[in-house]
């Protein structure tokens, strides 16, 4: 690994750490001030739902003046968003939510354009999986410090976490070895960017993907808004215990089977569909919660597992089979899906918790992804067509 990657891969430990902490400190300040479920779940949900309205833009931009003069600015803003945190109070939540979603939605998709273009074919799904696993490594540490933080009620610690997740990522990553263009050098206009839309219906690689990722990441932004309230209130088990788990499967899993995710653009539904399996028996868990105790933290090793794989999986996957002439965009489409679900998942299941219960919300988490392992089946022989064909060109090359 040289060490242009492992500047990548810091970078972005550095910058999700922050996400990694106010997942766990906003919800219990919020509920602390007086905010019910559905508030809660709106903050929460302005994260990702700013995500999902800004992909296919930054892709846009991408093209237009390259990843490195994105990265800069985005670090820039991301970093200002960190330190508003600690001068304003809970009422400006909500648009500091939004403000630190733009700055990851630049982001993410400058990060994962700079790795497929610096990266071989062969190397791709590994340089993925190895960005998605660093993205998840701050949950090995950060929810049991942010938990800490908040049980002492430690304001001055917040701060200073605040800042040092502020500054750092400008140090390491203000002139990392980005490319100055992508490979295509174009930009796209509103009219590329509708016609892509468009386009997904056309596509069942990408509706499908989209379709999935959707719903599993519906409960993934479920559990990261709900599961401290849940476990706060019910008093069975540690938040800050859970998530480190699930993070220490994560980075576990996509260590260990980062060269078993397909690097040739072939479909796996067996794998997809198991991934699925797994993390409906993770949220099925945790809505026993008060009936199990202690043993919800086999949820965190299922959850863990799906977590792990399925979106570096099915990205692989779509930067292959996707045409290089509008990949970008396609793939931001895509990303959408994935920040739409995560928001819904804030937004719709707090209407949900606040009518009826957090068990009710998780068993509904379960039956969602249970949908979508019914879905991959269902279109099992469409998605699996290419396979042999790009199989046997790999094969020649």
């Amino acid at each position: 690994m040289s060490f242009s990657f492992i500047r990548f891969y810091m970078l972005a430990f550095l910058f999700f750490a922050a996400n990694s902490a106010l997942t766990i400190i906003l919800p219990l300040r919020s509920e602390a001030a007086g905010l019910n479920q559905a508030e809660i779940g709106l903050i929460m949900g302005a994260y990702m739902f700013t995500c999902m309205l800004l992909r296919p833009f930054a892709a846009q931009l991408l093209g237009k003046y390259g990843p490195l003069r994105v990265m800069k600015w985005l670090l820039v803003l991301h970093a200002t968003t960190l330190l508003l945190f600690v001068v304003f109070d809970v009422k400006s939540y909500l648009w500091l939510r939004a403000l630190q979603g733009a700055a990851t939605s630049f982001f993410s998709m400058t990060m994962q354009v700079g790795i497929v273009e610096k990266l071989e074919d062969k190397d791709r799904g590994q340089g993925l999986s190895m960005y998605t696993l660093f993205t998840m490594v701050p949950s090995l540490v950060i929810p049991i410090l942010a938990i800490q933080i908040w049980e002492h009620a430690s304001e001055i610690w917040f701060t200073v976490l605040m800042i040092g997740l502020a500054v750092f990522p400008i140090l390491i990553g203000y002139n990392v070895d980005m490319p100055r263009s992508t490979v295509q050098n174009k930009s796209y206009s509103l009219r590329d960017i509708a016609g892509s839309f468009r386009g997904m219906l056309n596509s069942t690689p990408l509706l499908i993907s989209s379709l999935v990722m959707l719903f599993a990441s519906c409960v993934y932004g479920a559990t990261a808004t709900f599961l401290p309230l849940y476990m706060v209130s019910a008093r069975v088990a540690s938040p800050g215990i859970f998530l480190t788990i699930q993070g220490f499967v994560v980075i576990l899993c996509r260590f260990s089977l980062r060269k078993k995710i397909p690097s040739d653009g072939s479909w796996n539904t067996w794998l997809i569909a198991g991934l699925l399996i797994s993390a409906s028996l993770g949220t099925q868990l945790l809505a026993l919660l008060e009936m199990i105790g202690p043993l919800v933290y086999l949820s965190a090793v299922f959850s863990g597992f799906a977590v792990a794989l399925l979106y570096p999986m099915l990205t692989t996957y779509l930067s292959f089979v996707l045409p290089a002439d509008s990949r970008y965009v396609l793939m931001g489409i895509f990303m959408s899906a994935y920040d739409l679900g995560f928001s819904l998942g804030g937004l719709l299941m707090g209407i949900i918790v606040q009518t009826s219960s957090y068990s009710t919300m998780f068993t509904i988490c379960t039956f969602l992804t249970i949908t979508a392992m019914i879905m991959v089946m269902v279109f099992r022989k469409q998605m699996e067509a290419g396979n042999e064909i790009r199989s046997a060109m790999n094969a020649k090359s």
